[in-house]
């Protein structure tokens, strides 16, 4: 019979402390790959969460730019179509004679009022008259040059006549005004 070894239990302590320590950082390895794992999901979680944060807000502030342009700009179909009603009326208002303002004073007075209500309601949603003055330089953007002639004693570009009077709605142009502009030369 062989004598047994005094130190062969060491060996076989040794090799199972080994074998268990292998299978530990089997586990810590299996775990960490895990957990980087759910660490890279979260990740990719919070990126698309944060990216529906900033498309959610880009919509609000989309939308509350279209509500508010509609509650400036919603009315501009309709005030385009009442500014015939004020050519008209302006022109009837310039057209009267001292003679009818004695023989229709009350009628006169009526159409008169009647302009100042229709300017007081243009000035209550924003829409402003231009009008320009002979001798004023023509601005393409608010001027409309109906025509051109050479007139002695102005310059090319000035405005030498009148012919409608132009509407702003807050700071958009919704009818130029329409003018003769000189083409002198020089």
């Amino acid at each position: 019979m062989a004598k047994p070894k005094e130190n062969d239990f060491l060996d076989d302590l040794a090799e199972a402390e080994a074998e268990e320590f292998a299978q530990s950082l089997d586990e810590l390895n299996d775990e960490a790959i895990e957990l980087d794992e759910l660490r890279a999901e979260r990740d990719e979680y919070h990126d698309k969460f944060m990216r529906a944060l900033a498309d959610a807000e880009n919509v609000r502030k989309r939308g509350e730019k279209a509500r508010r342009d509609a509650e400036q700009y919603g009315g501009s179909k309709l005030a385009r179509d009442m500014l015939p009603v004020y050519d008209n009326m302006k022109r009837a208002v310039e057209s009267i004679t001292d003679e009818q303002k004695e023989a229709s004073a009350a009628l006169i007075e009526g159409i008169q009022l009647t302009m100042r209500e229709l300017l007081n309601v243009f000035k209550k949603h924003g829409i402003e008259v231009l009008s320009p003055e002979v001798g004023d330089k023509f601005d393409p953007k608010i001027h409309e040059a109906m025509f051109e002639a050479p007139l002695p004693g102005t310059k090319s570009g000035d405005i030498i006549q009148v012919s409608a009077e132009g509407f702003m709605l807050h700071d958009r142009l919704l009818r130029p005004a329409q003018v003769g502009v000189s083409s002198n030369p020089g």
